[in-house]
């Protein structure tokens, strides 16, 4: 029993000291195949195994006690009994350094599991604040062009009511001017009226100054 305890303690040995000890990419590949176990049947397998090993486990003790008890009453141990009792004792050690290797590994696959899962939250936190700081930088760029436009408005605007009130100003003086070449016109008209009497009147003057000379 124990030629298959000894290959299975080395093993478990070796998977603890790498997913302990980051070697290159073994730690990752490590941790996806212990992923691929604890999927499916991989669990209920591994409690099976667990299982058999606690029941073997605990028939090494009864086996042990019983050969201490025996040699107790004997005063000493055959030579048969002194092997068993030291194989006994080697399967139990190996077999319980082998659930105690399973539970760390177990403990530590488990552990790092989380934390790949917290390095990736705080990736994903940290880029989240980079984008925050980039949004706020942006917002603040957008808050001051917002800013500058609004006074380029304001100041548009005051232009614009100037350019009104001018405009205003310009087409009162046309209306001004207007009515004062209206009015100038109707004294021209006048006038010419006043004129076409004044030559009527004159040609009158005249004929009659020349039938009193007749």
């Amino acid at each position: 029993m124990y030629e298959l305890l000894i290959p299975v303690v080395i093993a478990e040995a070796v998977v603890a000291s790498l997913m302990l000890l980051k070697i290159g990419p073994l730690r990752e590949l490590v941790l996806k195949i212990l992923d691929q176990l604890k999927v499916g049947r991989g669990p209920v397998t591994l409690i099976g195994i667990a299982g058999t090993m606690g029941v073997i486990l605990l028939s090494r003790f009864i086996s042990i006690v019983k050969m201490q008890n025996k040699g107790e009453k004997l005063g000493t141990m055959s030579p048969m009994d002194q092997v068993l009792y030291r194989t006994h004792i080697l399967e139990a050690s190996l077999m319980s350094f082998a659930v105690f290797l399973g539970f760390i590994i177990d403990r530590t696959h488990d552990y790092l599991t989380k934390l790949d899962g917290l390095t990736s939250t705080k990736e994903e936190v940290d880029r989240l604040q980079k984008e925050k700081v980039q949004l706020t930088e942006k917002e603040e760029k957008s808050s001051k062009e917002i800013k500058q436009l609004q006074e380029k408005i304001a100041t548009l605007s005051e232009d614009l009511n100037k350019l009104k009130l001018e405009c205003a100003q310009k087409d009162k003086a046309v209306e001004t001017a207007e009515s004062h070449v209206t009015s100038l016109q109707k004294q021209a008209a006048d006038l010419l009226l006043e004129y076409d009497h004044l030559l009527e009147d004159n040609q009158k003057l005249q004929a009659q100054f020349a039938g009193q000379r007749r």
